[in-house]
């Protein structure tokens, strides 16, 4: 047990994914899971393990914006032995070639700040997907006939921005797609030898004010939920 992760030794597999929501985190290894077993629920932050096609996998909830996603992922790594995590979650589509339900692979992740700052001082050290978990993953998105758009991705500390003029330059420097967690969790893949990726659905559209339905985004996050579990075990 570490300070946030209930779960006992051997509770956690080495393959986890991070939705943000403890309750997608729920949905999912319910829905694609079998032999599912709750393992935390320090907090309300749940965390679940079972196998998907005879492969043993957890998905853990990491809470809102990057100071929560690091604590769930030292944990996870450095406690729980954790090789492989991928974020799946929601984002705002940046560009107009980018639609409501598609879905968008980080490649690389820029940021104003992580809680990596202070290490890197000076530098702007840019973090970076997994390339042979972003190539499965963009292989099993084709293959599920899904519109995927892989590249830069905005990783924001902040939910409520008011920062048009960044929002403009994210634009018009290509980013696909704004969301809270991926550039750290990229930092700390990096730090400590581990795979990472970002699977995300578009869920809203800063250019066009387009939202996607409560009632249409189960779908629409399964899709995303199967991409990633095909990267990791393809």
């Amino acid at each position: 047990m570490t300070i946030h992760i209930g779960a006992q030794p051997g509770d956690i597999a080495e393959t986890v994914l991070l939705p943000g929501d403890p309750y997608r985190a729920k949905w999912a290894a319910e829905t694609f899971l079998e032999d599912v077993k709750l393992v935390n629920e320090v907090r309300g932050m749940l965390g679940f393990t079972g196998t998907y096609k005879g492969n043993r996998v957890t998905i853990h909830g990491s809470g809102m914006g990057m100071p929560s996603l690091s604590i769930y992922v030292n944990e996870l790594i450095k406690d729980y032995g954790a090789k492989t995590l991928i974020r799946i979650g929601s984002c705002g589509g940046m560009q107009n070639s980018v639609g409501i339900r598609d879905i968008i692979l980080g490649m690389a992740a820029t940021t104003l700040s992580t809680p990596s700052r202070g290490i890197f001082k000076d530098m702007n050290f840019a973090p970076t997907a997994d390339f042979d978990l972003l190539h499965k993953a963009y292989h099993a998105a084709e293959a599920k006939g899904a519109k995927t758009h892989v590249g830069n991705i905005y990783s924001s500390d902040v939910f409520y921005d008011e920062r048009p003029d960044l929002n403009e330059q994210m634009v018009r420097h290509g980013v696909l797609g704004v969301e809270m967690e991926a550039a750290e969790l990229y930092n700390l893949a990096a730090r400590h030898s581990v795979r990472s990726l970002a699977v995300l659905t578009v869920s809203d559209h800063l250019l066009t004010g387009e939202a996607l339905p409560s009632d249409q985004r189960e779908k629409s996050f399964g899709d995303m939920v199967e991409v990633a579990l095909e990267a990791a075990f393809a």
